[in-house]
């Protein structure tokens, strides 16, 4: 345990590890600004796209480029990702593993699903909680991050046609808020469901939210069913964007330390199950230079199996690499991936798909699996994870964006304890 505690790297200060995060949101501000121009958009355009982001429903799956456009979207991006910044300053957090984690999740999943409008009411719920229960605001800020996942229900509630003009708002607000009330305390007690091998925690607490929901308006005869509003044109200036932010991490990773490359052999021993904190076991400089990796291993993923690089595709991306902070890393990710893959063989699946691609890519929630018992457990794993993730959607209406996060946790629960009971037995 003493080889994990010895790392030579630069020291640093909060302010550092904020501004290197803040790289993310400061580049996709400058990228849809040009490109709106680049698209004769202008201000009025990007202006009309986010009006069209911040009414749209944002089930699963609707992807926020299709819907108000590259610059719109990022834009929006940009926006959430400051805003999550400020909290993390505000509230004075160490930025550890797993708000990096968050931070990239949220980001990521800003390209589709999550707006400035419909993640505000569960922040102030959030807040509530921790007012009522006494409790400092930094000791629940990460899971209100990650429970933003439900976002979805806030936009379903306010422009779904459930309530007149002006009671919408006032409905949407106060479901968002009790959202945000009432998932912290179920987020600790739904990780004993999986012991911790399903590193979207929170997406499968918010599966049981969104199922109990969706559950409660179809008796009011209110189906609401899962989309697919999807951008299907490849962007070369995207993808461009994306490699120089993963080469950066790379590159950031060896300035904060030079033996980068010589320790970065640890991480990969690791088997990932929560809680792995890898900026704790290993120094921010490897771990970034794993999230680097990552990101650039996963694009290339991407790419190879003829996929287009949209809102949903890019959140499965981010995820990816956020968790490259905590969890995950290529040896106990390609298992897991090799299972889907072979699994969609199986199911004769369209490889290049978005539905298909995403899946691939979250299906690395249940990583820890593949880390602790082995490659075959890990490809049989992701081959249940992909039966699995096409039937749940529908379970929850698509109010849940993490969606896999849910699937995950089922997978984890099932596996897991069959794989223990054996190994009683054979003792």
């Amino acid at each position: 345990m003493e080889e994990y505690n010895e790392f030579i790297e630069k020291d640093l200060h909060k302010e550092n590890k904020l501004l290197i995060l803040s790289i993310f949101p400061i580049s996709f501000l400058i990228f849809g600004i040009v490109y709106s121009f680049y698209e004769y958009t202008g201000i009025d355009g990007v202006i009309e796209g986010l009006l069209f982001i911040f009414i749209s429903p944002t089930t699963l799956l609707t992807d926020f480029l299709k819907v108000g456009g590259i610059g719109a979207t990022f834009l929006n991006v940009a926006m959430i990702g400051f805003f999550n910044l400020y909290i993390l300053k505000h509230f004075k957090l160490r930025i550890n593993g797993l708000l990096i984690a968050a931070f990239l999740t949220v980001i990521g999943f800003s390209f589709f699903g999550k707006n400035v409008l419909n993640i505000m009411p569960i922040f102030l719920g959030g807040y509530l909680y921790s007012r009522y229960q006494r409790i400092p605001v930094k000791n629940i800020v990460l899971v209100i991050m990650f429970s933003t996942a439900l976002s979805p229900i806030v936009s379903e509630i306010t422009f779904g046609g459930f309530f007149l003009p002006g009671y919408n708002y006032i409905m949407g607000t106060i479901i968002g808020v009790l959202i945000g009330f009432i998932i912290v305390p179920l987020s600790s007690h739904m990780l004993k469901f999986h012991d911790g091998f399903n590193l979207y925690n929170i997406g499968f607490t918010a599966g049981i939210i969104g199922t109990v929901f969706t559950s409660f308006l179809k008796n009011f005869n209110r189906d609401i069913l899962p989309v697919s509003i999807i951008y299907e044109q490849q962007n070369i200036f995207i993808i461009l964007l994306l490699l120089a932010l993963f080469i950066y991490l790379v590159l950031i990773g060896y300035f904060i330390n030079k033996d980068v490359v010589k320790q970065y052999p640890r991480i990969l021993r690791s088997k990932g199950r929560l809680i792995t904190d890898f900026t704790v076991l290993d120094g921010y400089g490897v771990t970034f230079f794993n999230m680097g990796i990552l990101g650039l291993l996963s694009l290339t993923l991407v790419l190879l199996l003829g996929g287009t690089v949209n809102g949903p595709v890019i959140a499965g991306i981010f995820t990816i690499v956020g968790f490259g902070a905590f969890g995950k890393h290529p040896k106990n990710c390609y298992p897991i991936i090799i299972g889907v893959l072979l699994c969609g063989l199986l199911y004769q699946m369209d490889y290049s798909s978005t539905s298909f691609i995403i899946t691939v890519l979250f299906s690395t929630t249940i990583a820890p699996i593949a880390g602790t018992y082995g490659v075959i457990i890990g490809i049989l794993s992701g081959g249940l994870h992909l039966t699995l993730v096409n039937n749940v959607g529908i379970i929850h209406g698509g109010m849940n964006l993490y969606n896999n996060g849910f699937s995950g946790g089922i997978v984890a629960s099932f596996v897991v304890p069959m794989i223990d009971a054996f190994k009683k037995e054979s003792q």
